[in-house]
């Protein structure tokens, strides 16, 4: 019956008429705004930039209003003749890259080095690097991360962009691309390229077009760097800043040439020079058009999308002209990530951007691949001067016509913020509805606020709509946030009760952040054609789209992607990652595990970790099991599913690789049932520069905390405690979950209720804010600067905040001193498990292959593979401490993560177990949400968690029909810190 249904599906859709609606047209009059609005918006920018940190374009506007003019000198330093540094900066003067004299600057910390400067004139600069990134040779683990460097003046910095100046590495895809035996391409390796590279000082983030320029006075200037990430630095030059003419300039200045007869060049995207970042990757598409034809296999034959999307990522790849002449440039490109918004590149010609209109050249919205020609907006092509011979073309990432609107943005949350606080010291936190007030008469300024907050509103629509050319649903979202002012406006006695209302737009107006800087863009091919020869065909006809389609319809009953089970010659490993993962799994298997032991692996991907339940019930599962999450090993082994691991040779020696309090949701009767892949455990995130400013330590313990807030909270900030965290603080008061022989739970000890009662005083006594919806966009935006989060957050904030690059920091968790004066820090977290299949005619093999993966090189060498992939935001956060300890954090990083690892504990599983979060977050809402007393909520819980358990246990057998205990579960209990973590720990 499938294949009927298919077929009714595709007759369905052929059936169908596509109706092509006109883009929403744009209203002029949200493009023209009055005296007043503007005067108000001004009036509120000013009160912003008086209030934070200068951006770049606050500073530049400055200079120009002061006739601050271009400086014509240049002065030249070496990397070698520095002038002072930090005491622990690691460096040496030397060679490398064939280049004497540098400075190898090898930084494993937050380090600085400074340089004296003579500036011969007074004016503008440009800062230029001539730099390396540094590779240890010595190291089998590469850092793959982008150098970034805080760059101030005389010891300032003279706008916030100046703390984070990006310097990428090159790389280029390993090539031919391999295939694997089904005739599927698997993912290239990158290739690091060590090539000297001579780059201005830009914002990392592509929001400017042109370089960053920095007013120097006449005279010696002190110039410091300040970074974490290794770098080898030949020279810095101070240029006069950069001038790129209009198109019409370039032209009258070109010379003639004959016209040029040829063919037109194709340049498959694919087929890159070279990439910025190894998250640019290359990508799979099944449009007719494309070449190579896919043909529903995965065959490499585009570049991008999603995977290049983040500022000034940049692609580059390499031509050749066959004559002097005129050319135009076309591409095949796709662009349907965001509907009605367009995307733009930063274009460059053999290094150099050859005219203004390609500093930020739009990519309009298309639900299909078009053709797009370089070309201006009367639509006639831009015509190239190339010489004979080989040009490179690089198109870089930039979301620069946004960024006004992104300051803007900053400045509507900043005065929401200082609106809902006003109202908050005015309502005293006490939200009466029966009280009346008289906003008008008793306090006329928040009306003004709101009016301020209405007017930058209307600024921030215009600005978009100006950019993008038509409405989306940014704009929409700001139409929306305006209407929403406009309705409390319009009554405003109720301005107090509206926190919530506030609460919604600010969320909202922050969401506009990764809308407007994110810009995928996807390509197939880029073509050269001399001026007046036609491009090639690049949008596929209706009836080839029809026919790929049906195609793919008749290939979806093949056997390809289908889960393996049965293969008797082989070991049956079904992975719950995602299907990259599946492929550098399984080419690792086929190069190190099987040539090894012989043994032959067919690794799947499990699209859905349910179907291990009901593939087992019917006879159908895997030998090997991987990235389970932490619950599903127990409840396949109270049922008789899951291997005990215990019982094999050289389980002692694996186990001891793991923290104790890492394997203990794996225990079950007598036995381990998996072991740990993946840990996360939380830690402590802050902003050194806001601390700084406020005065405050980093806190030690939750005393700490409380004393640290009214501080906080005087100056609008607060900190974060994820609601649900209650596996920290009754750890860390000494409370366990089960009684010690498991068949009940603990949490009516007085331990127990002290952690509770903590957990729930910070936020009913001390104003920890309950609902967050994204810490890290808080913590980015600087109203969080300090709070507990897990390591994605530590993966978020170096890939999408580089901005913030050196300036936030991380520690271990604030604890709960012991009498013995040492801090307890338990935490728990998530896990991945791999585990083993009770069914499996392969037990012995299926354990090798587990000793294998868990090992600390496999585990080494995976995260190094899978990092060199997708980059720094796919780190592998492996169980495995030796592995871990080789990744490339640096060492302050480390050592945080290390003392964080030995205070790891998480909960045993037992059948009911799932009640404990259920109940606990039940009793959280109760005592935080509702006011019931903390400790009555608590017992609630208990008495609730201990029915299901009771229930559960005799269900399997443990408790019998009369109530008697005819066995107990007997979880492990880790009472001590681990101490394998101290041979990592380097101070």
């Amino acid at each position: 019956m499938i294949w009927v249904r298919r077929l009714l599906i595709v007759a369905i859709c052929i059936a169908l008429i596509v109706v092509l609606l006109p883009d929403e047209e744009i209203d002029p009059s949200s493009l023209v705004l009055d005296e007043a609005t503007l005067l108000a918006a001004e009036q509120l920018s000013e009160q912003f930039e008086s209030a934070s940190e200068p951006y770049y374009s606050d500073i530049l506007n400055r200079w120009e209003e002061e006739q601050v003019q271009a400086a014509n000198s240049t002065v030249t330093l070496k990397g070698s003749d520095m002038s002072a540094h930090s005491e622990q900066a690691k460096f040496e003067i030397g060679s490398y890259g064939g280049k004497n004299d540098v400075l190898i600057w090898n930084s494993d910390r937050s380090n600085w080095i400074e340089y004296e400067i003579e500036v011969p004139e007074s004016g503008l600069y440009e800062i230029a690097l001539t730099y390396q990134s540094y590779i240890d040779k010595s190291s089998a683990y590469q850092n793959y991360r982008a150098a970034v460097l805080a760059v101030s003046i005389d010891g300032a910095f003279p706008f916030r962009e100046a703390k984070a100046i990006s310097f990428p590495r090159r790389f280029k895809d390993e090539q031919p691309f391999k295939k694997d035996e089904f005739g599927d391409e698997i993912r290239p390796k990158p290739i690091e390229l060590e090539e000297w590279t001579r780059k201005p000082f830009e914002d990392s983030e592509g929001a400017y077009s042109l370089p960053l320029r920095w007013n120097l006075s006449q005279g010696k200037h002190t110039l410091r760097f300040q970074t974490f990430t290794p770098i080898v630095i030949e020279k810095i030059e101070l240029t006069p800043p950069t001038t790129i003419h209009t198109y019409a300039e370039v032209k009258q200045s070109q010379p003639d040439a004959e016209k040029v007869d040829g063919e037109v060049i194709i340049i498959e995207a694919e087929n890159m020079l070279s990439k910025s970042d190894v998250a640019i990757q290359v990508a799979v598409d099944q449009d007719p058009l494309m070449t190579p034809d896919a043909r529903n296999k995965t065959i490499f034959n585009a570049v991008g999308g999603t995977r290049w999307q983040e500022g000034s990522g940049s692609v580059t790849w390499t031509f050749t002209v066959p004559k002097d002449g005129y050319y135009t440039i076309g591409m095949r490109a796709f662009q349907s990530y965001q509907s009605n918004k367009k995307v733009f590149r930063k274009i460059y010609i053999d290094g150099k951007v050859p005219f203004q209109e390609l500093l930020a050249y739009p990519f309009g919205y298309s639900t299909a691949w078009q053709g797009i020609t370089l070309e201006d907006e009367q639509g006639k092509p831009y015509e190239f001067f190339l010489e004979q011979g080989e040009h490179t073309m690089t198109m870089t990432t930039t979301y620069s016509p946004y960024s006004e609107v992104l300051k803007k943005q900053a400045e509507v949350l900043f005065a929401i913020r200082d609106l809902s606080e006003d109202i908050n010291t005015i309502v005293g936190g006490v939200d009466d509805p029966n009280r009346t007030w008289r906003v008008q008469e008793d306090f006329p300024e928040l009306i003004t606020q709101l009016e301020a907050i209405m007017a930058e509103l209307k600024v921030m629509r215009a600005l978009l709509l100006d950019a993008n050319g038509e409405v989306d649903a940014n704009s929409q979202a700001l139409s929306t946030s305006i209407t929403d002012v406009e309705d409390i406006l319009e009554f405003p006695n109720d301005i107090p009760y509206k926190i919530e209302d506030l609460s919604m737009i600010s969320t909202r107006i922050g969401s506009l952040t990764d809308s407007l800087t994110h810009a995928p863009l996807m390509l197939d091919k880029l073509y050269v054609a001399p001026v007046g020869t036609d491009m090639p065909r690049m949008t596929a006809r209706w009836d080839e789209k029809m026919g790929r389609s049906v195609s793919a319809f008749f290939h979806s009953f093949s056997d390809d992607g289908r889960l393996s089970y049965d293969d008797e010659d082989v070991i049956n490993v079904w992975v719950n990652y995602g299907r990259d993962y599946v492929n550098v799994i399984q080419e690792m298997a086929d190069q190190y595990f099987t040539p090894e032991t012989g043994i032959q692996v067919k690794v799947d991907l499990l699209p859905d970790e349910n179907l291990l339940v009901m593939s087992n019930a019917a006879g159908r599962a895997p030998d090997v099991a991987l990235g389970i999450t932490e619950g599903r090993p127990i409840e396949l082994a109270v049922r008789g599913a899951a291997e005990d691991l215990s019982q094999y040779p050289g389980f002692d020696e694996l186990f001891e690789q793991y923290s104790p309090g890492s394997t203990l949701p794996y225990y079950y009767a007598d036995g381990y049932y998996a072991l740990p892949e993946t840990q996360r455990f939380q830690v402590l995130f802050y902003r050194k520069d806001i601390l700084q400013t406020l005065g405050l330590e980093v806190p030690d313990t939750w005393e700490d905390v409380i004393e640290m807030l009214p501080t906080l909270q005087q100056n609008g900030y607060n900190f974060h405690i994820p609601y649900n965290d209650y596996m920290t603080f009754l750890y860390q008061y000494g409370a366990e979950f089960y009684e010690e022989d498991g068949m009940a739970s603990d949490l009516d000890s007085p331990e127990a209720f002290e952690g509770f009662k903590m957990l729930t005083d910070l936020f009913t006594i001390y104003g920890i804010e309950r609902q967050v919806p994204s810490f890290y966009q808080h913590f980015r935006d600087g109203d969080m600067p300090i709070g507990i989060a897990d390591v994605n957050m530590y993966l978020q904030m170096r890939v999408a905040a580089p901005e913030l690059e050196g300036w936030w920091g991380m520690a271990p968790l604030p604890g709960v001193k012991q009498d013995n004066g040492e801090v307890s820090r338990w935490t728990g977290g998530n896990q991945t498990a791999a585990m083993m299949f009770e069914k499996t005619q392969h037990k012995d093999e299926a354990w090798k292959f587990i000793q294998w993966w868990l090992s600390a090189e496999t585990q080494q060498r995976f995260g190094n593979d899978l990092e060199g992939f997708y980059g720094v935001a796919f780190r592998w956060n492996t169980a495995n401490l030796e592995a871990f300890t080789q990744l490339p954090w640096n060492q302050e990083e480390l050592n945080v993560m290390l003392e964080q690892w030995r205070w790891y504990k998480d909960i045993a599983n037992i059948p009911g177990s799932y009640f404990i979060s259920r109940e606990l977050l039940n009793a959280w809402n109760r005592t935080v949400l509702s006011g019931q007393n903390y400790r009555d909520s608590l017992e609630e819980a208990v008495l609730r968690i201990d029915r299901e358990i009771w229930r559960k246990a005799n269900e399997f057998g443990y408790i019998d029909d009369a109530g008697q205990v005819v066995d107990t579960y007997d979880p492990p209990r880790v009472k001590e810190p681990w101490n394998g973590v101290d041979t990592y720990v380097i101070e």
